[in-house]
């Protein structure tokens, strides 16, 4: 395994975080199709940390919180907790007790989310909270003082932000600079060969102001590793990759055609390939999702891939300009 720091942190975290979407109780999941149980998921959950995979990525949101759980108890049962770092995420609820104060980014909002993830947990405290959203009604002043006060506390080491507009997320680290609060150390965004649209504003901000950059969705929901019309579990069922990437078919199609060449020139993985393409775009550590423990093996192999500037041109050649999904 290889490390880095988390942007001018000093938080030292895998260069591959484990994603915990597909972890979760599946009569409670909006993507029950392919999510993992409990004994599944934990079996993943081990094999990471004994990869040395130090990072873990969940959302309340996820299964309506079971991820979280899950994702708790195996680390309590697996892991020293001051050796693995915790992300997770609120706006949106655990989808179970929604209500007018309780999903969004107002103060009563994020204090009800926080203590709710913390006991699913089964923790002290989050290593990194990240906002899964903009909160259009609430001022964004109330926000970074509640995260503020979250962090002074304890409860939270690091804040993140995930899927906004850049003129959103530096207004955040604007408001919280001005005013003495917290500022974000990590952007979670959605980058990768076939969705490139940050590369315009938002990684160019983070980078001069030394956030890290998480990317979510390395593979594109899978996209990038398999033929065109190979069928999966999940890409039957994830009716969220559908509306991200369906519509763009025929200018993707190329670029997966790319990945595969380049593939086949170095003898690695496709799954290699869009790992060491996001590495050599200056990413930190992007959040990969499994169902089966060897692909974490595979993964780590794309730490001994070094794609020439070549390469890195032709896969890029192709790319045309997406509609904005993420950011809402």
């Amino acid at each position: 395994m290889e490390y880095t720091r988390i942007g001018n942190t000093g938080l030292e975290v895998s260069k591959l975080c484990l994603g915990c979407m597909s972890f979760g109780d599946a009569s409670k999941g909006f993507h029950s199709g392919w999510l993992l149980d409990e004994t599944q998921s934990r079996s993943i959950i081990k094999k990471a940390l004994d990869l040395g995979i130090n990072f873990f990525d969940t959302a309340n949101i996820y299964a309506q919180g079971t991820s979280e759980a899950y994702l708790g108890r195996a680390l309590h049962d697996f892991a020293d907790r001051d050796e693995v770092v915790i992300a997770t995420k609120l706006f949106f609820g655990d989808g179970q007790h929604e209500n007018r104060n309780t999903v969004g980014l107002s103060r009563k909002a994020i204090f009800n989310q926080v203590e709710a993830s913390l006991k699913r947990l089964g923790v002290d405290y989050i290593d990194i909270l990240y906002v899964h959203r903009w909160d259009y009604n609430t001022p964004i002043e109330e926000t970074m003082a509640a995260l503020h006060d979250l962090v002074r506390t304890g409860k939270v080491h690091y804040l993140g932000a995930s899927a906004m507009y850049a003129w959103q997320f530096q207004k955040a680290q604007y408001t919280a600079e001005k005013n003495g609060w917290t500022k974000f150390s990590v952007m979670q965004n959605h980058y990768n060969l076939l969705y490139r649209e940050d590369e315009r504003e938002m990684i160019p901000f983070c980078k001069d102001s030394g956030v890290g950059l998480a990317p979510y969705s390395p593979l594109a929901s899978g996209r990038v590793v398999r033929d065109w019309d190979a069928d999966t579990a999940r890409s039957k069922t994830d009716a969220i990759a559908k509306s991200k990437y369906d519509d763009t078919e025929e200018q993707d199609k190329a670029i997966v055609e790319r990945v595969a060449e380049i593939s086949d020139k170095y003898h690695v993985s496709r799954a290699q390939v869009a790992l060491a393409w996001l590495w050599q775009k200056g990413t930190h550590s992007p959040i990969v999702g499994v169902t089966k423990e060897n692909y974490l093996d595979d993964f780590v192999g794309a730490f001994h891939l070094q794609l020439t500037e070549g390469d890195i041109a032709y896969l890029d050649e192709k790319y045309l300009p997406h509609k904005v999904v993420g950011a809402l």
